[in-house]
């Protein structure tokens, strides 16, 4: 079963409210989007396995630890999910990037797949899934079904704002991946927008309000 962690970590949380102030610039909330994502990916990478290796200090010679290699992915859902990318890449400059473009239909308003381009070695990765917002769960859900029918197994969700619902919806969809959020918000408002949220997470991103 996948498990779910709402961090409370006072970095994150002060770099939050700012990001979620109206007043916030285009380039300050860039920035801001990408230093979450580097402590969010900081903790969300606590289980990658280690390998001892000998190595010689100006000391002495000793055992240390290092990676062990494993392949790791980072696929941002466009557009927003592109603002979460280079935060999480300055941990681990490893991992290759793929991504996913969805838009809602807007006579179902479900999710419709438009692109993906993702490494060829899919199946090989631990996948990291990256979007700002989390708010009927309806794209992440759809995001997580496309990987997997291409064959990846080992998938984590990461996103900055979830609102219960979306979380809901996700935790049922996909029973068995684990979901990093920065904040758990009150709730949907009727447009769909999470309750208090921070707006538009793409169009603050990108400047195109």
């Amino acid at each position: 079963m996948g498990k779910v962690y709402v961090f409370d970590h006072p970095l994150i949380q002060h770099k939050l409210t700012h990001i979620r102030k109206k007043e916030t610039g285009t380039k300050e909330f860039r920035e801001l989007v990408d230093e979450i994502a580097t402590l969010m990916a900081f903790e969300a990478t606590r289980d990658l396995p280690l390998d001892e290796v000998e190595i010689e200090t100006p000391v002495s010679r000793m055992k240390s630890k290092v990676l062990s290699g494993k392949k790791l992915g980072i696929v941002p859902i466009l557009r927003a999910g592109i603002g979460m990318v280079d935060g999480i890449v300055k941990l681990i400059p490893a991992a290759k990037v793929g991504h996913i473009g969805l838009y809602r239909d807007p006579e179902t308003l479900k999710p419709v797949e438009y692109y993906v381009k993702l490494p060829s070695d899919i199946t090989e990765r631990d996948i990291f899934v990256v979007d700002p917002m989390l708010a009927t769960g309806g794209s992440a859900i759809e995001a997580i079904h496309s990987l997997k029918k291409r064959g990846a197994k080992r998938i984590k969700f990461l996103c900055l704002i979830a609102a219960p619902e979306g979380l809901k919806a996700l935790e049922e969809a996909h029973p068995d991946v684990d979901i990093y959020i920065a904040a758990l918000d009150d709730k949907l408002d009727e447009n769909g927008y999470i309750v208090p949220g921070l707006g538009d997470a793409g169009d603050r991103l990108f400047g195109t309000k």
